[in-house]
C-alpha cells in the first residue's frame, strides 16, 4: 500500500527509486512493485548507505538510552518525543544525514 500511495505522486513516464535495506527480516516474498517505482536495494550492514539509521543511533545516543520505560505507550511518547525533537533541529538533521562521498569531498 505504501509504494501504490508513491506511486499516485509519480509523473506520467517517469520512475522513481527507492532503497530500501536489504536486511534479512525486511522485504516480504509477495511484495508487488508498482511499475513506476525501481527498487535497488542496499546490501545488508552498510549503515554508511543508508543516513537512517545515523538519526536512530543519535535518538538513542542522546535521548531514548539509560532509562526504564512504565509502558508501551511510555516508548511511544518518548520515540515521537525525541523524532520532533531532532525534526525541530534543521542544522543538526542537515549534519547526521550528510555523507561527505556524496559532495566529492
Amino acid at each position: 500500500m505504501h509504494l501504490e500511495g508513491i506511486a499516485l505522486h509519480i509523473a506520467s513516464r517517469a520512475n522513481a527509486v527507492s532503497n530500501p535495506e536489504k536486511a534479512g527480516w525486511q522485504g516480504p516474498a509477495g511484495l508487488v512493485v508498482p511499475s513506476s517505482i525501481t527498487l535497488m536495494t542496499l546490501p545488508p550492514r552498510c549503515p554508511e548507505l543508508n543516513p537512517v539509521d545515523n538519526f536512530w543511533q543519535f535518538m538513542r545516543d542522546n535521548w531514548l538510552s539509560n532509562r526504564t520505560f512504565k509502558s508501551y505507550d511510555d516508548i511511544v511518547d518518548h520515540g515521537c518525543f525525541a523524532w520532533k525533537r531532532l525534526a525541530n533541529q534543521t542544522w543538526r538533521t542537515l549534519s547526521i544525514g550528510r555523507r561527505r562521498w556524496t559532495h566529492g569531498s
